[in-house]
């Protein structure tokens, strides 16, 4: 059984919600994060959710494969869009993706940008996602401390997104599911505002209610950005 509840905010400080976020069958699960101004990076964000909409519909096997093509339409659409509106150039978004099997007890994901996924289990929170971001590099390469990236000045500088170049690289595994395991899919505007280990309890509650909880704790930190949240606890038959 498979337990959801999602929750997104413009914040305390910007003026249009430039994250969007869906939830559909089977199992199918996705955030994004718009780039590229209010109009252009909702429009951005909305394009990646529609094309994982349209896959998750399409009856076809749902792998690793199958969502790293989603995306990869996603940022064909958004360069097609953007070519055909100045208004819209220069738009991007980010983009992460789940897809749980129950009956194979495995879940698969896709992933561009900063927005993250996490996993709950046996207690220990896990980061499954890699940021693609200036600041990330620092830390794989031992230059920057994970504490000292939290607050980098260019923590928000994207090297990878999509609909910004013709060839784009999207990340995805595929990994076993254990019953008890928690995810979370979510956008900087919450993990930039709320610590791991506050994500983590959180996480561990009520499922019903935890992403609303999480993003009221990033707009009580400041609300310096659009949050959004999915939370989903799986218990496989």
């Amino acid at each position: 059984m498979i337990e959801v509840s999602s929750a997104s905010d413009i914040g305390r400080v910007r003026t249009s919600n430039e994250d969007s976020c869906g939830v559909f069958s089977p199992a199918v699960y996705v955030v994004a994060d718009g780039l590229g101004g209010h109009a252009a990076g909702e429009v951005a964000s909305r394009i990646v959710v529609a094309a994982v909409h349209d896959m998750a519909n399409a009856g076809e096997p749902i792998d690793t494969a199958a969502l790293k093509s989603a995306v990869l339409r996603a940022n064909q659409q958004v360069l097609d869009a953007a070519a055909k509106n100045s208004a819209y150039e220069g738009m991007g978004s980010t983009a992460t993706v789940l897809h749980i099997d129950e009956e194979a007890q495995t879940a698969c994901y896709a992933h561009v940008g900063d927005s993250r996924l996490y996993l709950l289990r046996a207690g220990a929170l896990r980061r499954i996602s890699r940021d693609h971001s200036y600041v990330e590099e620092l830390v794989a390469r031992g230059e920057l401390s994970e504490a000292e990236a939290q607050h980098h000045p260019r923590k928000n500088y994207l090297l990878r997104a999509v609909g910004v170049e013709e060839r784009l690289h999207v990340d995805g595994d595929t990994f076993p599911v254990m019953a008890g395991d928690r995810f979370l899919l979510a956008t900087d505007g919450l993990t930039n505002m709320v610590e791991d280990a506050d994500l983590c309890a959180l996480l561990g509650g009520n499922p019903d209610d935890a992403a609303r909880q999480m993003v009221e704790c990033a707009l009580d930190a400041g609300g310096t950005d659009n949050v959004t949240a999915i939370v989903i606890a799986c218990d496989p038959s």
